[in-house]
């Protein structure tokens, strides 16, 4: 089974290396540039790169690729990060737990080199109000290794930057949808050689309003049991 890989991107000195990785295994290539300084080209065949003409956030990224490849005839998608932290071999692995109309999320291996204790803090903050809001335990609520299947475009998702991430997976959650967790190694680099747009203040709030909204639908307002 052949899924297309969508790559969302904002000025990363590594996306053409990420480009000619997953490329090299044979996948059609969905480059999303989300408005970055220099703009994302690529003249290899079985790569489209789509241009939004401003930085509009990871989210708005994510639905415009998944909005071409519905247009393609295809009904899911990889989604795969432009910063060489994901291993295109490992693309393959969600590919085999992918289930009919599930989001897989590809549960990234944090006992390597160079993951910072932040990263790993994070990661089990946003697993525990993740489960509070979806009642699911999942091991990586940030990674950006997904399959997603392409009914997303049908949920109303209001969060368009990294809230996105969380969003999506509590509203496909209520839908009564499965969400499926498969273990993927990852690559960390060294500090100076990362590439995060993640702003620790911006985005932070982001994530707790998301959050804070997503628990008052869902105890107060009985949000994924008496409505979607």
């Amino acid at each position: 089974m052949k899924l297309p890989v969508v790559i969302p991107v904002y000025n990363s000195p590594y996306i053409d290396e990420v480009i000619e990785d997953v490329y090299s295994l044979g996948y059609e290539i969905l480059v999303v540039d989300d408005g970055s300084t220099t703009a994302v080209n690529s003249s290899l065949p079985r790569v489209e790169v789509l241009h939004h003409k401003e930085n509009m956030g990871k989210g708005e990224a994510i639905l415009t690729g998944a909005k071409r490849v519905k247009e393609l005839g295809y009904s899911a998608f990889v989604t795969f990060d432009g910063d060489k932290q994901h291993i295109s071999s490992e693309i393959a692995k969600l590919i085999d737990g992918y289930k009919e109309d599930a989001i897989v999320i590809g549960n990234r291996d944090f006992s390597g080199e160079n993951v910072p204790d932040s990263s790993k803090f994070g990661r089990k903050f946003s697993n525990f109000w993740v489960f509070l809001e979806t009642f699911k335990m999942l091991g990586d609520t940030q990674s950006g290794l997904r399959i997603y299947p392409t009914s997303i475009l049908d949920l109303k998702i209001k969060n368009r930057r990294f809230d996105f991430e969380i969003e999506v997976l509590s509203l496909h959650s209520y839908r009564g949808k499965e969400i499926v967790d498969v273990e993927v190694a990852c690559y960390y680099p060294p500090q100076e050689e990362r590439v995060s747009h993640f702003d620790k203040v911006k985005d932070n709030i982001r994530l707790t309003q998301a959050h804070t909204k997503l628990m008052i639908q869902r105890y107060l307002f009985l949000r994924g049991w008496l409505w979607e």
